[in-house]
C-alpha cells in the first residue's frame, strides 16, 4: 500500500500537481492584498481547508479499496505483481514528470548524495511494504493488513520515542501499553504471531520517517520516480525468475487482465498526489483522523465481503487496539488545541 505512511508516502513534500494559492488574497506589491481583506481571506482558508480534506480522504478511500484491485488481477502472483508495480509507477511517474516539466527538479536532486541514499533507503521500505501488503491480500489475510495500519500510528509514536528521542505524555503511554496487551491477545489467544500486521506497521512508520527526513527538498513525484528507479533491478530480476518458473501472465488472462494490470501504476501514484496535495491543506489532526478510513474498509472488506476468520481472540485484539487509538486521538486533538491555545495568546501579546 502506498501511503508514506506516519500517514501516507510524499505527505512532508507535497506535489506540484496542484497549486497552492495564497491565502492571504494578494501580493506583496498590494498593501491591501497582503494584509487580506475580512470577506476573503477567511473564505479561501475555508475553501482550501475542504479541498484538502477532499483530497486526503479520497485518497484514504482508493487505499481501502485496493485489496478488491488487487483480487481482480488473478492469477497473477504476488511476485509478479509488485514487480510490475514498481515498473509501471516508473513509467507513469516519467509521464508526469514530463507534463509537470519536473525533470530539471528531480535532475537537480539526483545531484545530492545525501537525498539520493534518503530515497534509496525509502525505496527499500517501500518495496518491503508493498509486497507484504499484496502477498497478505492474495493468500487472505486482508483484516491482519488492516490491523497493520490500524497500529500504524501507535508504531509512530514508538520510532519517534526510539529514534526522535522523542518524550511522551501520560496518555501516550497509556495507549502504548493497550496496544501492547492487543497485540498479546492475538499471539496467545488466536495462536499466531501478527507478522504481517507488524511488518506493514514497521516498514511504513520507518518509511514515513525517511520522507519526514527527506523534507519539501523531494516532491511527491521525484520521490516515487526516485524510490521505484532504484528498485528496477530487483523488479527485472523478478520477472525473470518467474517468467522461467511459473510463466509471466501479463497478456496471457485477456484484455481485461492486462488492461487491468497496466493501470498498476496509475493506481500507485495517483492516491500518493491526492494525499500530497491533500496534507498541504489541512492540519496533522485532519489527516490523523482521515487516516483510519483505509484500515476501516480494509477491515470490512476482509471480515465481510471475503468472509475471512474473526474468532474471539481476534476480536478482543482488535478492540483493545481501537481503544489504544481512541486514546491517542484524543490526545492529539486535546494537545493540539492546547498548542493553538498558547499560539494565540503569544500573538495577542
Amino acid at each position: 500500500m502506498t501511503r508514506d505512511i506516519p500517514s501516507g508516502p510524499g505527505a512532508a513534500s507535497g506535489t506540484p500537481a496542484v497549486d497552492t494559492p495564497i491565502a492571504s488574497g494578494g501580493s506583496s506589491a498590494d498593501p491591501q492584498g497582503a494584509a487580506g481583506t475580512p470577506s476573503t481571506a477567511p473564505a479561501d482558508s475555508s475553501r482550501e481547508r475542504a479541498l484538502g480534506s477532499a483530497y486526503a480522504f479520497t485518497a484514504y478511500l482508493l487505499w481501502g479499496f485496493l485489496p478488491l484491485y488487487f483480487l481482480l488481477l488473478a492469477p497473477t502472483g504476488p511476485f509478479e505483481l509488485v514487480a510490475w508495480r514498481i515498473l509501471l509507477s516508473l513509467a507513469f511517474c516519467a509521464i508526469l514528470l514530463t507534463v509537470l516539466r519536473g525533470w530539471g527538479r528531480l535532475t537537480a536532486i539526483m545531484r545530492q548524495p545525501r537525498l539520493l541514499i534518503l530515497t534509496a533507503v525509502a525505496g527499500a521500505l517501500i518495496y518491503v511494504n508493498w509486497q507484504v501488503f499484496i502477498l497478505a491480500t492474495l493468500t487472505g489475510h486482508v483484516i491482519e493488513t488492516s490491523l497493520g495500519y490500524f497500529i500504524n500510528p501507535i508504531v509512530t509514536v514508538v520510532l519517534g520515542v526510539v529514534v526522535l528521542r522523542e518524550r511522551l505524555r501520560a496518555t501516550q503511554w497509556i495507549a502504548l501499553g493497550i496496544a501492547a496487551i492487543a497485540v498479546g491477545v492475538i499471539v496467545i489467544g488466536y495462536g499466531a504471531f501478527p507478522w504481517i500486521a507488524l511488518s506493514l506497521a514497521f516498514s511504513f512508520g520507518i518509511y514515513g520517517l525517511v520522507k519526514k527526513r527527506l523534507g519539501p527538498a523531494v516532491d511527491a513525484v521525484s520521490g516515487l520516480t526516485l524510490e521505484t528507479l532504484w528498485l528496477v533491478p530487483v523488479a527485472a530480476v523478478v520477472l525473470v525468475v518467474v517468467g522461467s518458473t511459473s510463466g509471466l501472465t501479463f497478456g496471457a488472462g485477456g484484455p481485461w487482465h492486462a488492461l487491468l494490470l497496466g493501470l498498476v501504476g496509475v493506481v500507485t501514484a495517483v492516491p500518493l498526489l491526492l494525499f500530497a496535495a491533500g496534507a498541504r491543506r489541512v492540519p496533522l489532526t485532519v489527516i490523523g483522523l482521515l487516516q483510519f478510513v483505509a484500515p476501516i474498509l480494509q477491515f470490512i472488506i476482509g471480515a465481510w465481503l471475503l468472509g475471512e476468520p474473526m474468532p474471539l481472540e481476534r476480536w478482543i485484539g482488535f478492540a483493545l487496539v481501537w481503544l489504544a487509538l481512541v486514546v491517542l486521538t484524543i490526545d492529539s486533538l486535546l494537545f493540539s488545541r492546547r498548542a493553538r491555545g498558547i499560539s494565540d495568546v503569544g500573538e495577542l501579546t
